[in-house]
C-alpha cells in the first residue's frame, strides 16, 4: 500500500467534464443550488457513481448526496467530499475537486482491492455556496443541526419568491424531514474534505498542500454614517457634514487596524456601500456599510473592535456625523480534530513535502461537520491565489501530489480509529 496512487488522468478528466456543466461563454462556471446546471451536474454525478463505480446513491432530506463503499468491520465509516455548486462565474476547482477527488480516493480502493476497517463514503454537499435562499453551507447546517426544518420552511428566493421546499423536492430532497437528517453521535467516525486555498500561502512557499487547522470566525456589522444631505452648490465645505467622506476615514481607519495587528491571518472588508441620497449635487446625508472581520484569534477580533470604536469616535467629533454600528453575525471560529490534522500532516510529509498547518480564511463545509464528528482539512495551492472566477487554477501535478497525500491520510484514519 506504500506505492499506492490515484489515477491522475482520470481525475482530470472528470474535472474537465463536470466543468462542462454551467460554463458561460466567460469560460466561468455558473451553477447555483437549484438550477439548471446543479440538476444536469447531480445528474452526472449520480450516473458515474451508478455506473462506473457500481454504487448506489443515496439522497437525503436536504438532498445531500452520498456514496458507500462498505468496510471489512461492523464501524461508522469515513466520510470524504465537499460541493458541487459554484458561485456566479466562478471557476471549476472550488468545490468540484473535493467530491470528484472524494470519487478518485474510493475508485483506487477499489481498483486495488484495498480492504478498509471503516466503510468509506463519499459526499457532495448541497448548497455550499452563497445562493438566492441567502444560507450558505446549507446541506452540512443540516446534518449538524445549525438548521432545523422550521427554519428551512420559511426560506424563499430573494429572485422569484420560489420556496425552498420546492428547490430541494426538485433535486431530490424533502425538507419535512430535515430533523431526521441530523447526524448523531457515532453515526460518522470522521470526515476529511479536499479544497482549494483559494489564497497564495501554499502557493508563494512552493508547495502542494497544507493542512487546515482552524476555520476562520466572521463577524459582520451594519454600520450607518448619518452626516446632514445639503446643497453641493451653496453649501461652504467648512459647513458641510459629509456622510461619504466620513466613511472614506471610517474605511481607511480600519484598513490601518488590520494591518498593524499581531497576525497576519487576520482580514477585514469593507464590500457593501450605499449613499443617500446617492445623487451628483446633494452632499451625501447617509451611508450604509456592511463591515466584516475574518479570524481566528478572539483575542485579535476584540482588540481591532476596540480600536475601531476608539477611531469612530475621533470621526464623529471631526465630522460632526453620527456612526451606528450593529453586528449581524458574529460566527466563532471551529478548530479542526487534532487526530484528522496529524494524519493529514503526515501524509504530506509522506509524499516528501514541508508539513504545514494554515487557518482557513474562507468558511467551508468542514466547519459544520466537526460539530458532529472528528474532521479535517486539506488544502492544494491555487496558482496567484485566484479563486471565484475563470482564471481559477491549479496545476494538475499538484492536485496528484495532494491527492496521493489524502489517500494515505485516509488510510492512517482507518488504520488508527477505531
Amino acid at each position: 500500500m506504500g506505492n499506492l496512487k490515484i489515477n491522475i488522468d482520470r481525475l482530470s478528466k472528470n474535472l474537465n467534464e463536470l466543468a462542462q456543466i454551467g460554463m458561460n461563454e466567460n469560460g466561468g462556471i455558473d451553477r447555483a443550488l437549484g438550477d439548471e446546471s446543479d440538476r444536469v451536474a447531480r445528474k452526472w454525478l449520480i450516473d458515474y457513481w451508478q455506473n462506473k463505480m457500481n454504487k448506489t446513491v443515496r439522497i437525503d432530506a436536504i438532498a445531500n448526496m452520498w456514496v458507500r463503499r462498505e468496510g471489512s468491520e461492523n464501524l461508522p465509516p469515513i466520510v470524504v467530499g465537499s460541493h458541487h455548486d459554484a458561485v456566479p462565474n466562478g471557476g471549476k476547482f472550488d468545490g468540484a475537486l473535493g467530491v470528484l477527488l472524494a470519487t478518485e480516493l474510493i475508485q483506487t480502493l477499489e481498483d486495488n482491492n484495498i480492504k478498509t476497517k471503516h466503510p468509506m463514503e463519499i459526499v457532495s454537499f448541497t448548497g455550499e455556496e452563497p445562493n438566492p435562499f441567502n444560507v450558505s453551507t446549507l446541506g452540512s447546517k443540516v446534518l449538524s443541526g445549525r438548521l432545523k426544518k422550521d427554519d428551512l420552511m420559511q426560506l424563499k428566493s430573494y429572485i422569484d419568491g420560489s420556496s425552498l421546499q420546492e428547490c430541494i423536492e426538485k433535486i431530490g430532497g424533502d425538507i419535512t424531514k430535515a430533523n431526521e437528517a441530523l447526524i448523531k453521535e457515532n453515526d460518522i467516525r470522521a470526515f476529511m474534505e479536499c479544497h482549494i486555498e483559494q489564497g497564495r500561502r501554499i502557493y508563494d512557499k512552493g508547495l502542494s498542500s497544507a493542512a487546515v487547522n482552524c476555520i476562520i470566525g466572521i463577524y459582520r456589522e451594519n454600520i450607518t454614517i448619518i452626516g446632514e444631505a445639503n446643497h453641493a452648490g451653496t453649501t461652504l465645505m467648512q459647513d458641510r457634514h459629509d456622510a461619504l467622506l466620513a466613511s472614506g476615514e471610517f474605511n481607511l481607519a480600519f484598513e490601518k487596524i488590520l494591518k498593524n495587528a499581531s497576525s497576519d491571518e487576520v482580514v477585514g472588508t469593507i464590500g457593501y456601500i450605499k449613499v443617500f441620497p446617492n445623487s451628483a449635487n446633494i452632499i451625501p446625508g447617509k451611508i450604509d456599510l456592511v463591515l466584516e472581520i475574518r479570524t481566528c484569534d478572539e483575542k485579535i477580533k476584540q482588540d481591532i473592535i476596540d480600536r475601531l470604536s476608539n477611531e469612530t469616535q475621533k470621526i464623529e467629533n471631526l465630522r460632526g456625523v453620527r456612526i451606528i454600528r450593529k453586528v449581524n453575525l458574529d460566527q466563532s471560529h471551529i478548530f479542526m480534530d487534532k487526530d484528522v490534522v496529524n494524519a493529514i500532516k503526515r501524509s504530506i510529509g509522506f509524499i516528501g513535502e514541508e508539513e504545514i498547518e494554515l487557518v482557513s480564511m474562507a468558511g467551508h463545509d468542514a466547519a459544520n461537520m466537526q460539530r458532529v464528528t472528528k474532521s479535517g482539512m486539506i488544502f492544494v495551492q491555487s496558482i496567484d491565489g485566484k479563486s471565484h472566477c475563470p482564471e481559477e487554477n491549479t496545476d494538475i501535478k499538484e492536485i496528484e501530489k495532494t491527492g496521493n497525500a489524502m489517500l494515505k491520510a485516509l488510510l492512517l484514519l482507518d488504520e488508527e480509529l477505531n
